[in-house]
């Protein structure tokens, strides 16, 4: 059990290092929305329900945090931006 729980742990921080660049972008157009719209982390948070430390690790570049298509559309839909422009990656 312990061996499975470690292989799954490994997997998903594995992915999420494999994706770094493009959570990085994602957290960081968020804020840029969200300045844009005049908001600050803890209205944000409050409107598309979440807490504002997660949200916080989100937008940060040096504390990569996933965010989930829930959270994400939730975001787009607040901000009327279609969701597809958080997705736009920068070539490397």
């Amino acid at each position: 059990m312990i061996i499975i729980i470690y292989f799954i742990l490994f997997n998903l921080n594995r992915t999420v290092q494999e994706h770094l660049p493009r959570f990085i972008q994602i957290g960081l157009r968020i804020a840029y929305y969200r300045k844009l719209n005049e908001m600050t982390q803890d209205q944000l948070a409050e409107r598309i329900g979440i807490t504002s430390k997660y949200l916080s690790q989100v937008e940060t570049p040096s504390c990569v945090q996933p965010i989930s298509l829930k959270t994400l559309f939730a975001i787009a839909d607040l901000f009327h931006v279609p969701p597809h422009k958080f997705l736009e990656f920068d070539k490397d």
